[in-house]
C-alpha cells in the first residue's frame, strides 16, 4: 500500500522544513487537483530551487503563465540566474530593486556578466547602513565584496578597489582570506597570496562544515595554491601538492578544467606536448552557468594554441588564428586580440626566432599594418638579434600612421600606456633623453584630458618633465602634478612633484603640502656627505656606450696555449766574440772573397767587374776632357784576342 503524501499547508506550517522532496511531492499531490493552484506552484518551485534543479523550476514557471511570475518574482529571477539566462534575471530583478534579495541578485548578474564596477556600486550601497540593522547579512556582504575586488583587479581597474591590503576581518572566514589571495594573485603579489592561501586553508579545515562541503570548499583553494607554488618556482613542493588533487571529486567543471591545467604545468618532469594536447582537448564543454569569465578563458585559449604549436600544427593553427583575427578591427589592445595576432605569427615563423623568423613574419606586416599584436611580435624578434633601431623605425611608423588618424579608437592605441613604455624603453636603450620626453609629453597631454587615465603614465611625464631646462615642460609637469596630488592626496610621489615643480615659481600653493612630505633630514640621515665627496662623481656610461657586441664573449677559463720558442739554429763554429761577416746573405759567387776553381773560372773570373766600371765601358763614354772637347773613343783590342777562323765545309 503506497505511502500517503502530508498535506501541502501542513508542511508549510512546520517552523523548519529539512526534506524538500516531501515537500516537492505534496506540491504536486496538490496541483493534481487544482493545476492553477498558485501557493501549490510557489511551493513547487522553491523545492525545486532548494534540490538544485534550476531548469525544472524554469519550465514550472514558463508552463505555469505570467500569475506565477508576478507573484514570485524574485524565485523566478533566481531560477533564470541560476539557469545561465543572467539577461532576463537582471531585467526581473531591476523591476523589483526596493527588495534587498533583489538587491542582491541584480548584483550577482552583474558579477557573472563581467561588469564588476555596477557590482560594486550595487554590494557599496547595501553595505551604507547601520550594522545592527544589517544582522547575518554582514558577512554575505563581506565575502562578494571582496570578490568583486578581486575580480576589478584582474579587470585592470584595480583604480575603483579601495582596499589594497588584508585587513583583520579578512582572517577571520576562509572565503574573505581567499579572495584577498585572489586580489593579490591579480597584483602580482605571489608571495601574499601564498600566505593568504594558506590562512583559508587551515580555516576552512577547521571550520564547521559538513565534511563533503568542506572538501568543495577546500579544492579550489589547493587549486589556486597550486598555481601560486607554481608561480614561485616552488616545483617540488607544487607537484607534491598536485598528486593530492583528484579532478573527479571536483563539482564546478570550470574549476576542474583550471585544475587539470595547473597540475599539468606544476611537473618537473619535461612536457609531452602531444600528450598534453590530448589531455587538455579530452576536457568536457562547460555549462552556460559555470562558464569561465573572460580573463580565465583568455588564458585557457593561450595555452591550447601554445600546446598546437608545440606539437607542430602549424597550418592549422594559421588557420583558426587568421579567421578569428578576420572578426576583429584593428588596430586594438584587446588582449584576446593580439594573442590570436602573436601565435598566428609564430605559427608562420614555425616558432623559429632571430633571422628567420623574421624572415616569415615581415611579409605579414604589409598585410596587417596596424596589427599590435604582430607589430610587438617583429619588434621583439629584433631585440633577440640586438638591432634596436629597425624596432624603433617598426614602432615609429605604426606611430606615425595613426597619428594621421582623427578617430578615437585609433588615438587610444597611439597612447596606450603599454605601447608608449614599450618606445620610452626602446629610446632609453639608445639613450635618446629627448626623444623620450616628446613622447611621454605627447601621452600625458592625450591622457590629462580623459577621464579614464594612467596614474602610473601621468606620474613618469611627470617626472621627466621636471628634469627639462624648458619652462613650458616644468609648467607641464606641473600641471601633472597638480591633477594627481587632488585626485589622492595620500599620494606621496604625486605630492612630492607637485611641491618641486612650484617650489621655484609660486611656493604659497605648495606650502600646506610642503609641511606632509617627510623632512629632508630624515631623509638624509644616513647618507655620509664626508665619503661621498671624498669618491667624487662616477662617470656611468650610457646605455649605448655599453658592449653591445654580437659576438659570444670569450670563456675566461680557457686559458691560450703557450707558443713553443725553438732554439735557435747556429753554426758549429759560431764565436760570439767574433763579427760576422757583412756578406754572408749575398750568393757565394757574389761575395769578395769568391775564387772560382779552373783555368776557364779564373778567366771568367777577370772579366767580372763586381760592381765597377770596366775599362771597355769607360773609354766607350763620350766623356768631355778637361777642356771641354770631347775625346774620340778607341778601339782597344785585348791581346789575347784572334781573328775568327771559319772552318771550310768538307766537299
Amino acid at each position: 500500500m503506497a505511502t500517503a503524501v502530508p498535506a501541502l499547508s501542513t508542511l508549510l506550517k512546520k517552523t523548519t522544513i529539512v526534506d524538500h522532496d516531501e515537500v516537492l511531492s505534496a506540491a504536486n499531490a496538490e496541483l493534481k487537483q487544482s493545476k492553477s493552484d498558485v501557493n501549490a506552484q510557489r511551493a513547487k518551485v522553491v523545492a525545486l530551487l532548494q534540490l538544485d534543479r534550476y531548469d525544472d523550476a524554469v519550465h514550472v514557471f514558463e508552463e505555469a503563465g505570467n500569475k506565477l511570475k508576478k507573484t514570485a518574482q524574485l524565485e523566478y529571477a533566481y531560477a533564470l540566474y541560476k539557469s545561465g539566462k543572467l539577461e532576463q534575471a537582471q531585467d526581473i530583478a531591476q523591476e523589483i530593486r526596493e527588495n534587498r534579495g533583489a538587491r542582491h541578485l541584480e548584483a550577482q548578474t552583474h558579477y557573472r556578466l563581467e561588469e564588476f564596477s555596477k557590482a560594486a556600486k550595487i554590494y557599496k550601497s547595501l553595505t551604507d547602513v547601520r550594522p545592527t540593522a544589517l544582522g547575518n547579512e554582514e558577512n554575505d556582504l563581506r565575502i562578494n565584496g571582496s570578490a568583486t575586488d578581486a575580480q576589478l583587479e584582474w579587470k585592470r581597474q584595480g583604480d575603483l578597489v579601495e582596499k589594497k591590503k588584508a585587513g583583520r576581518g579578512d582572517l577571520e572566514a576562509f572565503e574573505t582570506a581567499y579572495n584577498a589571495a585572489c586580489a593579490c594573485i591579480a597584483r602580482g603579489e605571489f608571495s601574499q597570496a601564498e600566505i593568504l592561501l594558506k590562512r583559508a586553508n587551515d580555516l576552512c579545515s577547521l571550520s564547521d562544515l559538513s565534511d563533503a562541503l568542506k572538501n568543495d570548499e577546500l579544492l579550489p583553494i589547493t587549486v589556486q595554491q597550486l598555481y601560486v607554488l607554481s608561480t614561485l618556482g616552488k616545483r617540488e613542493e607544487a607537484e607534491r601538492l598536485a598528486s593530492d588533487i583528484a579532478l573527479k571529486e571536483i563539482p564546478e567543471m570550470s574549476t576542474r578544467q583550471i585544475a587539470q591545467i595547473n597540475k599539468l604545468t606544476a611537473s618537473t618532469k619535461p612536457l609531452n606536448p602531444y600528450l598534453s594536447h590530448r589531455i587538455v582537448q579530452s576536457t568536457l564543454s562547460l555549462p552556460k552557468s559555470d562558464r569561465l569569465f573572460e580573463f580565465q578563458r583568455s588564458l585557457t585559449l593561450q595555452n591550447e594554441l601554445a600546446l598546437d604549436l608545440l606539437s607542430s600544427k602549424f597550418s592549422g593553427v594559421r588557420n583558426s588564428t587568421g579567421k578569428a583575427l578576420l572578426g576583429y578591427t584593428s588596430p586594438s589592445t584587446r588582449p584576446e586580440i593580439n594573442t590570436n595576432s602573436v601565435v598566428n605569427a609564430a605559427a608562420h615563423a614555425q616558432n623559429q626566432l632571430g633571422k628567420l623568423g623574421l624572415t616569415s613574419i615581415l611579409p605579414l606586416l604589409e598585410k596587417r599594418p596596424n596589427d599590435v599584436g604582430l607589430i610587438l611580435t617583429i619588434i621583439y624578434l629584433y631585440i633577440l638579434t640586438n638591432n634596436h633601431g629597425s624596432a624603433i623605425t617598426v614602432l615609429e611608423t605604426f606611430f606615425k600612421r595613426l597619428d594621421l588618424s582623427a578617430t578615437v579608437p585609433d588615438e587610444d592605441v597611439r597612447f596606450a600606456p603599454g605601447l608608449v613604455a614599450v618606445m620610452v624603453s626602446l629610446y632609453s636603450i639608445q639613450g635618446r633623453k629627448s626623444h623620450i620626453r616628446t613622447e611621454l609629453a605627447k601621452a600625458a597631454s592625450y591622457w590629462r584630458h580623459k577621464s579614464k587615465h594612467s596614474p602610473s603614465l601621468l606620474r613618469a611625464a611627470g617626472l621627466v618633465l621636471l628634469d627639462s631646462i624648458s619652462s613650458d615642460d616644468r609648467a607641464a609637469a606641473g600641471d601633472i602634478f597638480d591633477m594627481l596630488h587632488h585626485q589622492d592626496p595620500k599620494d606621496k610621489l604625486s605630492a612630492a612633484g607637485y611641491v618641486a615643480a612650484y617650489a621655484t615659481t609660486d611656493l604659497t600653493k605648495v606650502k600646506s603640502t610642503l609641511e606632509h612630505l617627510p623632512p629632508v633630514a630624515r631623509l638624509t640621515a644616513g647618507v655620509d656627505v664626508d665619503a661621498l665627496e671624498a669618491a667624487g662623481v662616477p662617470n656611468i656610461p650610457s646605455a649605448a656606450a655599453l658592449n653591445t657586441s654580437k659576438k659570444r664573449a670569450a670563456d675566461e677559463s680557457t686559458k691560450p696555449a703557450k707558443k713553443r720558442i725553438r732554439k735557435s739554429k747556429l753554426p758549429k763554429d759560431f764565436d760570439p766574440n767574433k763579427a760576422p761577416d757583412p756578406e754572408r746573405w749575398l750568393p757565394l759567387r757574389d761575395r769578395s772573397s769568391y775564387r772560382p776553381k779552373g783555368k776557364k773560372g779564373k778567366q771568367k773570373a777577370q772579366a767580372l767587374t763586381q760592381g765597377g766600371v770596366s775599362e771597355k765601358s769607360a773609354d766607350s763614354l763620350n766623356i768631355a776632357n778637361s777642356d771641354g772637347v770631347p775625346k774620340p773613343a778607341s778601339t782597344v783590342v785585348s791581346a789575347s784576342s784572334k781573328p775568327s777562323k771559319k772552318k771550310k765545309p768538307k766537299k
